[in-house]
């Protein structure tokens, strides 16, 4: 299960360090991909296949279903972690989060989220203001 919230700076070249905790998770390859709100979606491999799995019996003929199967691929990279622990986001990815120096990762269950660091401490802000609520909405039961 990957959780935690890590922070570390992308640099000019894309390349962004994957916290050590989330590296043995991810495995040497992992899937990254625009994401919802804003963010990027990191995937392991096999989690990757059960997302496919659900996206190939999306119905062809619904257009938002083939809208967001090909936003999702289109973007959809096979990240490479280097010795340093770090990957390459390809500037699509990037520009989608937007990306630019401190970037906070995310361990959210079966995926990593990358976001920038503005857009998380906005996010964050706005969820804690309404966490009770978001919780009584979905019957959360702690």
């Amino acid at each position: 299960m990957l959780m935690g919230e890590f922070t570390h700076t992308i640099d000019s070249k894309g390349r962004l360090i994957i916290p050590a905790k989330f590296r043995e998770q991810l495995g040497a390859h992992f899937i990254v991909t625009r994401g919802l709100d804003g963010c990027l979606f990191g995937y392991p491999l096999n989690e990757w296949a059960i997302l496919e799995q659900k996206l190939k019996a999306l119905p062809l003929t619904k257009r938002d279903a083939r809208a967001f199967v090909r936003f999702l691929y289109s973007a959809a990279t096979d990240c490479e972690i280097d010795k340093q622990g770090r990957i390459n986001i390809p500037i699509t990815l990037r520009t989608h989060a937007p990306l630019e120096k401190k970037c906070v990762i995310v361990g959210v269950s079966n995926r990593l989220e990358i976001w920038s660091a503005e857009r998380w401490n906005k996010f964050t802000s706005e969820t804690a203001d309404n966490f009770d609520e978001i919780a009584e909405d979905l019957n959360i039961d702690f």
